[in-house]
């Protein structure tokens, strides 16, 4: 690979897809996520309507909107206005959410704001696996907010949002992952989404992330036997199949071709298709990282996002995964190695 080449693909022009952290603010303490591991944040780091609005009046190019960070959505002060003002401009608007704030209020804001697809987090199919999972919510809770969400939009004729469940895979779940299919079909919700733990931490500081890096060397499903993690993922295949659930399974193994940008291998190609704004507007590549100690490409409230996507760093930052070289976050990253 010549380095006219790799200068070739690395300021790319403007993505069609962003994903912005409308709140850091959390009500959960979910164990595989940083935010357990961080002092609580109020409401108020939240970013304002004002700022999307600016972001994406200089970025006519996206069409896909991800309202989506360390926080729960449902937190941010601004989201159904965020929702509804992406959504008047045509594009395509979702976001996860743990649903622990799904009232029938927040379901109907949500379809009048014209949200596009909503993806609900369920880390067990018992009270007791999920609540340990994501400690501080509810099982019941969660459960009336999705019946009752999917009551609404039936009751409305409403086709928007479209629904799924997403499941984060770990030793201490992976054996409900059939009966999550199948609370998926009960609720007539067509999709789970089942991925494995984002990040092993193996590049960051230690005294920052020796709790988290812990929790995911004991949980990842990649350290248990092969065939035990396959005869659980071929029963959830067949409950999928029976009850007419789509089911997205994550790679266990590293294969596959790379992807390509322009006919270029590459190692990883989602520093091309978009990137990841904070609410204090830090641009990183992906939402992956989960700390912007450890990277940061710019602010976005402070210079032009065109700028910083086509600027040095981040042209530099594609040129790793480009020549074999990748920035150190990247290499403990499930979908830097194929494994997401």
């Amino acid at each position: 690979m010549t380095s006219a080449t790799v200068r070739d693909i690395t300021r790319p022009e403007l993505p069609h897809k962003l994903q912005v952290e409308v709140t850091a603010s959390c009500n959960l303490r979910c164990r595989m996520c940083i935010v357990r591991y961080r002092p609580t944040l109020p409401r108020s780091a939240s970013m304002p309507l004002a700022d999307l609005r600016r972001l994406l009046e200089a970025m006519p190019s996206v069409r896909e909107l991800v309202l989506q960070g360390i926080g729960e959505p449902l937190l941010a002060p601004d989201l159904y206005e965020m929702v509804a003002f992406a959504s008047r401009r045509g594009i395509f608007v979702e976001f996860n959410s743990n649903a622990t704030l799904l009232t029938r209020r927040a379901g109907e804001r949500l379809i009048d704001a014209g949200l596009s697809a909503l993806h609900i987090s369920l880390d067990g199919a018992t009270k007791e696996t999920y609540e340990f999972v994501r400690d501080g919510a509810r099982f019941e809770t969660v459960e009336r907010n999705i019946t009752g969400f999917m009551n609404l939009r039936r009751g409305r004729g409403a086709e928007r949002p479209s629904v799924s469940l997403v499941m984060v895979l770990m030793r201490h779940n992976l054996h409900e992952l059939p009966d999550v299919v199948r609370r998926a079909a009960h609720w007539d919700i067509d999709e789970v989404f089942t991925q494995n733990l984002s990040h092993d931490f193996s590049d960051a500081p230690p005294a920052a992330y020796e709790s988290i890096a812990a929790y995911v060397n004991d949980q990842t499903i990649l350290a248990m036997p092969a065939e035990e993690v396959e005869a659980v993922f071929e029963r959830a295949r067949r409950v999928a199949t029976s009850e007419g659930v789509k089911l997205r399974l994550p790679h266990v193994e590293e294969d596959g071709e790379p992807p390509r940008v322009d006919g270029v291998p590459v190692a990883c190609d989602w520093p091309w298709q978009g990137a990841y704004v904070t609410y204090k507007g830090e641009v990183m590549p992906c939402c992956m990282v989960m700390g912007t100690d450890r990277i940061t490409l710019g602010n976005a409230h402070e210079r032009p996002f065109a700028e910083i996507w086509t600027g040095d760093e981040f042209a530099r930052f594609r040129a790793g995964l480009v020549n074999g070289e990748p920035h150190p976050v990247c290499r403990g990253c499930s979908m830097y190695r194929g494994l997401f």
